[in-house]
């Protein structure tokens, strides 16, 4: 009697323990985050349309604000096998002009229209165009935001996204290049 006792006490246990949620957490991303040193851009199929803005020179002063934050957090560049993707979603065109759902990732690299600007050249992931379809059940959508700019960090091995930044702040047209610069700082503000 004392030995069923016991054993069912253990199977009890064992069912109680088991039940626990082993689904991965924003901290598990975080430590992820934390031994990676090596990242790529994916471009991304944002050509801004509107016409009071330069898509090259909005483009490129993102990716080059980009890479120095990402200089900056210890990260270098790899463009074979980064162990971080960085992906930007610059939203610059008038909101009645796009479908201004809220971000979602989603990538068509297979279309036969797709851009590519001078301004990934360098920092772009050789195998880019592998990347289909991207998860991040943690990650919360954001909302269409005239002048703004999201960055996330995929995991290139998973394909889920690990941490999603954006600045709640505005992106003023008076010195364009140094408020880009500003909010891209703010984002990184908030890496983990």
């Amino acid at each position: 009697m004392k030995i069923l006792k016991a054993s069912l006490f253990l199977v009890m246990a064992m069912v109680l323990f088991s039940c626990g949620s082993s689904a991965p957490t924003a901290k598990d991303d975080q430590k992820k985050l934390k031994s990676y040193s090596t990242y790529a851009l994916l471009p991304n199929k944002d050509t801004i349309r509107s016409r009071e803005f330069e898509n090259d020179l909005v483009q490129s002063t993102i990716v080059g604000a980009i890479n120095e934050n990402m200089t900056e957090q210890g990260f270098s560049l790899e463009r074979n096998t980064p162990d971080v993707l960085v992906y930007i979603h610059p939203m610059f065109d008038e909101k009645v002009a796009v479908n201004a759902n809220p971000v979602y990732t989603n990538y068509s690299y297979y279309r036969p229209d797709f851009y590519i600007g001078s301004y990934y050249k360098d920092f772009m992931y050789d195998n880019y165009f592998t990347i289909q379809r991207i998860d991040g059940p943690r990650v919360e959508q954001v909302p269409y935001k005239n002048k703004s700019v999201v960055i996330d960090f995929i995991d290139r091995r998973t394909n889920e996204i690990l941490w999603r930044g954006t600045s709640s702040e505005e992106i003023t047209d008076r010195r364009l290049e140094r408020s880009l610069r500003q909010y891209i700082d703010d984002i990184f503000k908030s890496f983990p």
